[in-house]
């Protein structure tokens, strides 16, 4: 997926707008033309938004496709990361400025023929399977330097299941691609008040 660095600012630029609006009613809201950026405006993509505090993960949530407009999903998600992960307790006003923002717009999943074929970096998955479901992003085995062999067990534990199932049973997986874009190195302005 190409997405181009404008268009990524964009996209991180609204992320942090919405993060923002949670505290503030005055917060405002850029204006987008759809027809000068048409990304934005497609439908029926997935997107997470994954909030870390330094260098933690704070909130992570998304959809693997949404048939909203890739910015509103991006909003929706923005918001429901910050406030409704249950791993965390919602962020606080105080946290705000030490909040970094990364988002991934995903391509469609396609089936996994063979564990072999998983490809560390580049290749996101989604396990389903009768009462277990996990996601884990590209960037997920690149940040704890997994193999696939390590990728697979953390999918696993992250759907519910005894890590190892992976190794005796086939399962239903599907991998995916991630176009990723992040605040980190690029934040210049700290938002002590909105």
């Amino acid at each position: 997926m190409n997405i181009t660095k404008e268009v990524q600012g964009l996209i991180l630029l609204v992320a942090r707008e919405t993060l923002i609006s949670l505290f503030s009613e005055d917060a405002h809201f850029t204006d987008i033309d759809y027809k000068m950026y048409p990304q934005v405006a497609m439908r029926n993509t997935g997107a997470f938004v994954t909030l870390k505090q330094n260098g933690n993960l704070r909130g992570c949530i998304g959809y693997l496709s949404s048939p909203d407009m890739l910015i509103d999903t991006i909003k929706d998600a923005t918001i429901q990361a910050a406030t409704n992960d249950p791993r965390f307790n919602p962020i606080t006003f105080e946290e705000l400025s030490k909040i970094y923002i990364e988002v991934s717009v995903l391509s469609p999943p396609v089936q996994l023929r063979d564990y072999k074929d998983i490809r560390i970096g580049e290749h996101g998955l989604l396990l389903e399977e009768p009462n277990h479901r996990g996601v884990l992003l590209p960037q997920v085995a690149t940040e704890h330097n997994f193999n696939i062999q390590q990728f697979l067990t953390a999918l696993c534990e992250k759907a519910g299941m005894h890590p190892y199932t992976w190794e005796d049973t086939p399962l239903n997986i599907k991998v995916f691609t991630a176009a990723v874009m992040s605040e980190v190195g690029k934040r210049k302005k700290t938002y002590d008040s909105a």
